[in-house]
């Protein structure tokens, strides 16, 4: 079954990683590195971000990983959990368990990443930048006027549009 990548900054749970027991050793830097190139091999990755322990706990890090893709998310998880992936200790990754009692509003990308993003799946230039107007009807059913909208993307080889997230 194919998998939805919207243009939108993720945030859903099942695209989140938490990862820990990170070793106190190397450089928040260089654990920053480590985990984008052991993760990055999974999918195409939003965001590594790595913090201290607290200091009620043993020395050391987390990180949090965020994925465009859940599918991602998810194999990387099953992967990566217990295992060594650069450091002589096992790590453990799970995925994000945030609640969805508030709705949060999507967030668009910047540019760049739509670029990287629109790269990663389309591949290197199969994709154009040029605006194209689409029309839109959806509005008819409740008895106001057709508009057009502008499409931030579209497929050369396609006869398609990718809409602009609200």
């Amino acid at each position: 079954m194919a998998e939805l990548v919207p243009f939108a900054v993720p945030i859903e749970s099942d695209k989140t990683l938490l990862v820990w027991e990170l070793s106190s050793g190397p450089t928040a830097e260089a654990l920053h590195h480590s985990l984008f190139t052991a993760f990055s091999q999974f999918g195409l990755l939003y965001s590594v971000r790595v913090f201290p322990n607290a200091a009620v706990a043993h020395p050391g890090f987390y990180a949090v990983i965020k994925f465009y893709s859940a599918r991602a998310a998810h194999r990387a998880q099953k992967a990566c959990d217990r295992k060594q992936l650069f450091q002589k200790s096992p790590v453990k990754v799970c995925l994000g368990t945030r609640h969805k009692a508030v709705q949060h509003q999507a967030l668009a990308l910047k540019s760049s990443q739509c670029q990287e993003l629109a790269n990663y799946y389309f591949g290197f230039n199969g994709w154009s930048k040029r605006i194209i107007k689409v029309p839109c009807s959806p509005w008819k059913q409740y008895g106001q006027e057709e508009e057009e909208y502008l499409s931030d993307f579209s497929l050369e080889e396609e006869e398609f549009g990718l809409p602009e997230l609200d």
